[in-house]
């Protein structure tokens, strides 16, 4: 396998742990161009840069702003915060947004579910804004929250004013920051695809109908995610697709009209399922050996894998992937949850490539009394 397969999983750590940081690849070193001002693609799954161009240039967003704000909404609806069969009353505020909307009128009401889907499928700026004065109490105090969450993520090129994404100079961000953020959607929320796979459907009893922003999911068989275009943004998007396992996200801003949007976007994508491929090593809590416990309550812990455990390849080189399990050959009772007993080594050749810790997923007590006539019981039975 090449240097520069081992260095995009070696990035892969980097783009995964969400640090903001440059990435190794430049855009002298990509295959193509892409007509738009700037452009990424990643694996969603872990992180791993494919391509860029001018990855953290500062530039507005459209509403592809509102990848943050389902985000923030998902998760008060999966943490319970609210519910989706909440009934959200619409303010005059959110009532007055310009733009993509669905024309609530002010004191009507809807319910946080079909807002939701107003916001995914027909990108209304009326329904994010009622979404996010039902979640904050204030459209403000919406945006406060989402510039927070994107400081916690460690991303320093967005700078939010709203919750939608109409022009203002002092909201901006970058492919960088919501490929990230796409990413986190996902893996934080999948019952995003819900909502961004819909290609029509209707409000209002089946009186208003919906259609897609997104064209490449009854084109492409994309399932999201956001599109965004406005006089100063021109056209952008942020689009997901899964093939055999792997799935990619593709982030361009700026590109000059909806075809050209929908086009570049597809052939980002088609060049990473042309050229890479999931490499799976362990499935989460899949049991990978086993460690002595010495005066526990039990007498063999079952090491297991703590998550789903994949590398991205170019296809057709994973012949020299090699991956090994050290463990400890006994551990003393008593010990808690969280202590190391080994770790997984991940090389390409012989480079490393991941380390992953195995930890306790459980406390193991020192054995009782009983424990102890249990254990000689269980012995006589042997003989």
């Amino acid at each position: 396998m090449s240097k520069s397969v081992a260095m995009l999983l070696i990035i892969t750590l980097v783009f995964s742990f969400g640090i903001n940081s440059v990435f190794a690849a430049t855009n002298e070193n990509m295959p193509f161009d892409i007509d738009a001002k700037s452009a990424i693609l990643i694996d969603s799954d872990t992180g791993t840069l494919l391509y860029e161009k001018n990855i953290h240039e500062k530039l507005p967003p459209a509403s592809v702003t509102k990848v943050m704000t389902l985000y923030l909404v998902l998760e008060a609806v999966d943490g319970g915060k609210i519910k989706l069969s909440d009934i959200v009353q619409v303010s005059e505020h959110a009532s007055s947004m310009g733009g993509s909307q669905v024309y609530l009128a002010p004191g009507e009401e809807m319910s946080v579910e079909d807002l939701i889907k107003a916001v995914a499928v027909s990108s209304a700026n009326d329904a994010a804004v009622a979404l996010a004065e039902y979640i904050a109490g204030s459209e403000q105090l919406f945006v406060d929250m989402m510039n927070d969450r994107m400081q916690k993520f460690g991303l320093n090129d967005t700078h939010f004013v709203n919750a939608t994404g109409l022009p203002d100079d002092n909201h901006y961000t970058s492919v960088y920051d919501i490929a990230f953020v796409s990413m986190k959607l996902i893996e934080d929320h999948p019952s995003v695809f819900k909502y961004s796979s819909i290609w029509m459907d209707t409000l209002r009893d089946g009186k208003f109908g919906l259609a897609n922003t997104n064209k490449l999911i009854r084109s492409y068989g994309a399932d999201g995610l956001k599109t965004g275009s406005t006089d100063k943004a021109k056209f952008c998007l942020s689009a997901t697709k899964k093939v055999d396992g792997t799935r990619l996200i593709a982030v361009l801003f700026g590109a000059p009209n909806s075809k050209v949007r929908f086009n570049e976007a597809a052939k980002l994508l088609d060049y990473g399922f042309a050229n890479y491929e999931t490499y799976n090593l362990y499935k989460k809590n899949e049991i990978i050996g086993k460690v002595a416990v010495d005066k526990g309550n039990i007498d063999l812990y079952s090491a297991k894998a703590p998550d789903d455990i994949s590398i991205l390849i170019k296809k057709g080189e994973e012949d020299n992937i090699t991956k090994s399990l050290q463990l400890v050959p006994k551990i003393k009772a008593p010990v808690k949850t969280g202590y190391v007993v080994g770790n997984i080594t991940v090389k390409d050749g012989d480079n490393v490539i991941k380390k992953i810790p195995i930890k306790l997923d459980r406390d193991i007590p020192k054995a009782s009394i009983m424990d102890l006539i249990k254990k000689i019981y269980r012995s006589s039975l042997d003989f």
